[in-house]
C-alpha cells in the first residue's frame, strides 16, 4: 500500500471529519487503487466514476450472471436472508431483465406528476417544522427538522396512516437497515438489519393487505394497480424509498447547514436551487457506492479482473479539479456548471432524486425565511460511518 492508499482510513475519525485531502492524493497518484481492507478498487476521479456509473460491465450485483462460486465469492450468511430477501429485490441491486421490469413499472406509479402534487404538503411540513425549532428558540436541526421532513413525506406518498404507530418506527428501521451499506459491517450491525427487515417487511405487508382491500390515493396503491409487480417487490421498492430517499435530504440538510454556518454565507433565496447543487456536490451525502466487475476492465493501465469489486469514490468525483476546476474545493452557491454525481449515472440512476431536491429547496427556504440569524451552539461530532457520512446532531439557536 502506497502513502496514498494508506491515507484512505475509513474507519477513523479524523478521515471520517475530512476526508477530501485524502481523496486529493489519490487523484494525484492514479486512477485506480487496491485497498486490501476490504479488498476493493478505490475509484477516485470524476470522468471515471461517471463512465463506470454508465458501464454494463459492472453491476450492483453479479447473481444475475454467475453463482457465487462461479465469482469466487462466499454466498451470504444464512442468518441474513430476511436482509438479503429485501435489498436483492429492490431496484438499487437488481440488474438486467430484472431492473429494466421493475424500474418501468415502478416509475408508472412514481411520476412526475406524483412529485409535483407532493410540493404544497412538504412546503407545508417543512414550514411546521422549521417554525417549531423557531419557537423553541433553536434546537436539534437534525432531529427536530432533517430526520422527520423526509421520513413523513415518504410515509404521505406510501400512505402511512398517521394513527399507525410503526409510522414513528420508520426513521429507527431505515437506519439499522442502511447499516448494512457500511465497509465491513459487525455482526451486531447485522443483526439489527435482520430484524428491521423482517419488521418493516411486515408492517408493509399488512399496509398492502390493507390497500388491496381499501385502495386510496398514494404510491402503495398505484404500485398495487400496476398488478405485475410481487409483493416483495413491491415491499423492496418501498424500503428502498424510505432509505434512499430520506438518507440524502437529511445529511445534506444537516451537512449544508454546518457548511454554510462555518463558511459564514447564506444562499440566495432566488437561486435556492443552484445552491442546493452545489451543496450536493461540496459535502456528498453518500460518500461510495459499490460495484461489481462483471467482465475485466482497464483504468490507467491498470487490469481490474471480473469478480473484483469497485469503490467508486463520489465524495472524491464531486471534488476534482479535473471536472471542476481550480475550485473544485471551493464552495461556490453560484455554480452553474455542476455535473455532480451523488444521484449517481446510468440505469441506477435515483429515482427519487426529484423529490429529494423538492424537500431540500423546501427545508432551505424556509430556514432562511424563519431562522436568519440561525447559529450554531456547539461543534458536531461526525457518526462513525463512513459510506453515509453524517453528524450525530446539530446544535442550533435562532
Amino acid at each position: 500500500m502506497d502513502a496514498a492508499d494508506a491515507a484512505f482510513d475509513p474507519w477513523s475519525a479524523d478521515f471520517v471529519a475530512d476526508p477530501y485531502p485524502a481523496y486529493a492524493r489519490l487523484r494525484a497518484t492514479g486512477r485506480a487503487h487496491w485497498f486490501a481492507p476490504t479488498r476493493q478498487w478505490l475509484i477516485p476521479h470524476h470522468e471515471d466514476v461517471s463512465a463506470l456509473l454508465r458501464d454494463r460491465r459492472l453491476g450492483r450485483t453479479y447473481t444475475h450472471r454467475f453463482t457465487h462460486e462461479e465469482f469466487g465469492q462466499e454466498p451470504p450468511d444464512a442468518a441474513h436472508e430476511p436482509f438479503h430477501t429485501l435489498n436483492d429485490h429492490g431496484l438499487l441491486d437488481l440488474e438486467a431483465a430484472d431492473h429494466a421490469r421493475i424500474r418501468r413499472l415502478v416509475s408508472k406509479a412514481f411520476t412526475p406528476r406524483t412529485v409535483e402534487n407532493l410540493v404544497p404538503t412538504v412546503r407545508r411540513l417543512a414550514a411546521g417544522l422549521v417554525g417549531d425549532l423557531v419557537a423553541a428558540g433553536g434546537g436539534d436541526l437534525l432531529a427536530s427538522v432533517a430526520e422527520p421532513l423526509p421520513v413523513a413525506v415518504i410515509a404521505e406518498m406510501l400512505g402511512v396512516p398517521e394513527e399507525d404507530e410503526e409510522r414513528g418506527r420508520l426513521r429507527p428501521w431505515s437506519a439499522a437497515i442502511c447499516g448494512m451499506f457500511e465497509l465491513n459491517p459487525s455482526e451486531e450491525a447485522a443483526r439489527r438489519a435482520v430484524v428491521a427487515s423482517i419488521e418493516f417487511s411486515d408492517y408493509l405487508r399488512e399496509l398492502i393487505a390493507r390497500r388491496r382491500r381499501e385502495p386510496g390515493d398514494d404510491l402503495i396503491s398505484s404500485l398495487i394497480a400496476v398488478e405485475e409487480l410481487t409483493e416483495q417487490e413491491m415491499i423492496s421498492t418501498c424500503v428502498l424509498l424510505l432509505n434512499a430517499g430520506h438518507e440524502a435530504t437529511v445529511n445534506t440538510t444537516v451537512n449544508g447547514w454546518w457548511t454554510l454556518l462555518r463558511e459564514g454565507v447564506r444562499p440566495d433565496p432566488e437561486k435556492l436551487s443552484t445552491a442546493v447543487e452545489e451543496l450536493l456536490r461540496y459535502d456528498t451525502p453518500l460518500q461510495m457506492f459499490e460495484r461489481w466487475v462483471l467482465d475485466d476492465i482497464e483504468l490507467g493501465g491498470v487490469t481490474i479482473p471480473r469478480g473484483s469489486e469497485v469503490a467508486l469514490l463520489f465524495g472524491s468525483a464531486n471534488r476534482d479539479p479535473a471536472r471542476f476546476g481550480p475550485t473544485a474545493d471551493t464552495l461556490d452557491l453560484t455554480r452553474t456548471d455542476n455535473p455532480h454525481v451523488t444521484f449517481g449515472a446510468g440505469i441506477h440512476y435515483c429515482l427519487g432524486a426529484p423529490l429529494a431536491r423538492l424537500e431540500l429547496t423546501a427545508v432551505f427556504a424556509e430556514l432562511l425565511r424563519q431562522a436568519p440569524t440561525l447559529r450554531l451552539t456547539a461543534e458536531p461530532t461526525w457518526k462513525p460511518g463512513y459510506v453515509i457520512r453524517g453528524f450525530e446532531e446539530l446544535l442550533v439557536e435562532v
